[in-house]
């Protein structure tokens, strides 16, 4: 028979209620004739609850028993699923990672999977089980332990299951109806796409666009796994939701597909610093040893011999990203003026893979900007990408205006 994968977020399964409106369409599946593996997330603010009181119990805890703890909220939803399914006369059984095995790497809460074995739930389906509930988010690692995914796992799973299996398609289940031109609680008129090549969902997922969880992106595109994103709430169709597919599938295509923001940006400048070889890696090493995120880089030649280096990071790690670099210019390595940390910017950016074919994207950007009175401080850009740093009381005011400016509000 051929196979679906489907996958319920936490708010798609945040009560009984819920999973049993889940349960539905999960029947609907098997009745048109597939074989269907669920992925199930904790149901809504369980994961948060499991994280307090790991960290109330022991603030160091041991990265083993955190996930032992946090896989749990999976594990409960994915009993609850199986057991309405055949409340329902669909023969279904639950599975915790360890039992598929889905095989990760020993990384606890931040694994990644390396192997997923079909032949237990092959076994299954060959004896009548029509649905496999598995627990998303969690894996065994080589020792024997459970492992987690890290936030959003549950997305990756589904994907690598998909993948696994030669599934038909994807079905990401969450609490909107697909991928808009950007976000509609900023923009009245964003538009539902139907069809997003996987480049441009990679780049909006990593942006800030929070309905794909970006490495779940990642794997569909490597396996070329067809992704649907639907709603739960509401009743849907084959030509539901949005398809995330190769660009080939797509016939026609707007120049920009999305404007993405992230309102929790920051941007450094680390002044007078000496140019020579060598200095960015004595910046940017220090940097990543400790765990900063570095995104946007421009350097500036200032005085002779000298230059100002400034660079984004999220807003939460300006403190660890100032330490670093007041330890780098104690040890010696670098030598700077002055570290100058603006924590009130926003990043907008435009996203398209038909700016590979089209010139002139970066000038109407810029234009439109300009047009409503809003400043870039740092401009970046890539084959299907252009982002800029604003000050954030204006993030609201470019994402409409680019969203005009490119008449994302009316299909190709």
């Amino acid at each position: 028979m051929p196979l679906l994968v489907m996958k319920f977020g936490g708010t798609s399964v945040a009560d009984l209620d819920r999973i049993r409106n889940a349960a539905e369409k999960v029947k609907r599946e098997v009745e048109r004739g597939y074989d269907v593996i669920v992925i199930v997330s904790a149901m809504s603010g369980k994961t948060n609850e499991l994280v307090g009181w790991v960290e109330e119990t022991s603030p160091m805890f041991d990265a083993r028993e955190y996930d032992a703890v946090v896989s749990s909220g999976e594990i409960v939803t994915a009993g609850l699923m199986s057991l309405t399914l055949q409340e329902m006369d669909v023969p279904a059984r639950s599975w915790q990672g360890w039992q598929v095995p889905l095989k990760t790497t020993s990384a606890h809460s931040a694994a990644r999977i390396e192997e997923i074995p079909r032949e237990n739930i092959d076994a299954k389906f060959a004896e009548g089980m029509r649905v496999a509930v598995v627990a998303g988010f969690q894996g065994i690692s080589p020792e024997g332990r459970v492992t987690t995914l890290g936030r959003g796992g549950s997305d990756t799973t589904a994907v690598a299951f998909a993948a696994a299996f030669d599934a038909e398609r994807c079905d990401i289940y969450t609490d909107v109806d697909g991928v808009y031109t950007t976000d509609p609680r900023i923009e009245d008129k964003a538009r539902k796409l139907d069809k997003i090549a996987f480049e441009e969902m990679l780049e909006l997922a990593s942006l800030g666009a929070k309905v794909l969880q970006t490495r779940s992106v990642e794997l569909a595109m490597r396996f070329k796994v067809k992704l649907r994103v639907l709603s739960s709430f509401e009743e849907n169709t084959e030509n539901s939701g949005t398809l995330v597919c190769d660009e080939e599938d797509i016939m026609e295509k707007n120049v920009v597909s999305g404007v993405a923001y992230s309102r929790d940006e920051a941007k450094m400048t680390l002044i007078s610093v000496a140019d020579r070889p060598g200095i960015a890696a004595a910046i940017f090493g220090p940097l990543a040893e400790a765990g900063v995120n570095v995104d946007m880089i421009v350097q500036n030649i200032s005085e002779e011999g000298r230059t100002d280096m400034t660079f984004s990071c999220p807003v939460n790690q300006v403190g660890r990203a100032e330490q670093a670099m007041q330890k780098a210019k104690e040890d010696g390595d670098i030598n700077f003026g002055s570290l100058i940390a603006d924590t009130d910017v926003a990043k907008v950016s435009v996203v398209g893979i038909g700016m590979r074919s089209h010139a002139g994207v970066a000038s109407q950007m810029f234009q439109a900007l300009s047009s409503e009175g809003i400043n870039i401080k740092v401009i970046t850009t890539s084959e299907i990408k252009i982002s800029v740093l604003i000050d954030r009381k204006y993030m609201e005011l470019a994402v409409q205006a680019l969203h005009d400016a490119f008449g994302l509000d009316k299909a190709a």
